[in-house]
């Protein structure tokens, strides 16, 4: 299970539970080994460990450089892809949702490992995913707003009818197009909930792509073990 430790893919892990379809050996969770915190969405590795013991599944991580470059990204992806399958593994769930080139990205490299992937949300209605998460008792915290869609106010806040009434239109509610990332820290499929604190919110900008473009900026809402 590809976990981020976010709506999703909480989502997709109840969803995998409730088919009955799957056993699910590992967790696995892209990390920045330079701070110790998942990818992207900037939560102290401690809290995702803290999720892995709360759901009763092993926790495995790709550990990746600051900023890695593609070539590093794919060679750390397809080293673990590798090590996993040696302990049994025949799949990777996923929690995406719309985005084909992601998902063709993903089938066609995880293949070269000979791992299937399964897609347990996909082309469900978001606006009808993100009511059955609150709905199903789920509650998360967004932790990154990408500043291009969202501004500071919204990092921090909890997943609610609320929140969602506040998204500007054109702004997925399910964050699909990588509006914003959340923590889960309460959940079906967790023993207790996670305990934590809110820390500081701090902005970071990254590097573009290249050929001049301009960088993204991200507000992050950093979490405290309580």
């Amino acid at each position: 299970m590809n976990w981020s430790g976010g709506k999703d893919s909480a989502l997709c892990l109840h969803e995998a539970f409730v088919s009955g379809q799957f056993y699910i050996s590992h967790l696995l969770t892209s990390v920045n080994s330079v701070h110790g915190r998942v990818s992207m969405h900037g939560v102290r590795k401690s809290l995702l460990e803290a999720q892995a013991n709360a759901i009763g599944i092993p926790l495995a991580t790709i550990d990746l450089p600051e900023q890695p470059g593609m070539e590093e990204y794919e060679t750390a992806m397809m080293r673990k892809a590798n090590e996993l399958k040696k302990y049994g593994c025949t799949h990777a769930l996923f929690g995406d949702i719309f985005l084909e080139d992601l998902k063709a990205y993903r089938e066609k490299k995880l293949s070269e490992a000979g791992i299937d992937c399964i897609f347990p949300l996909w082309k469900k209605n978001t606006r009808a995913l993100i009511r059955e998460f609150i709905d199903l008792g789920f509650k998360a915290i967004i932790v990154c707003v990408n500043e291009k869609w969202l501004d500071k106010s919204f990092c921090g806040r909890i997943i609610d009818k609320n929140f969602l009434d506040d998204l500007p239109g054109g702004v997925d509610p399910c964050g699909e197009n990588g509006e914003f990332h959340s923590f889960v820290f309460e959940a079906p499929v967790f023993k207790a909930p996670i305990a934590f604190k809110r820390g500081d919110i701090v902005y970071k900008k990254y590097k573009g792509p290249g050929n001049g473009e301009p960088g993204t900026g991200f507000y992050f809402c950093d979490l405290l073990p309580a």
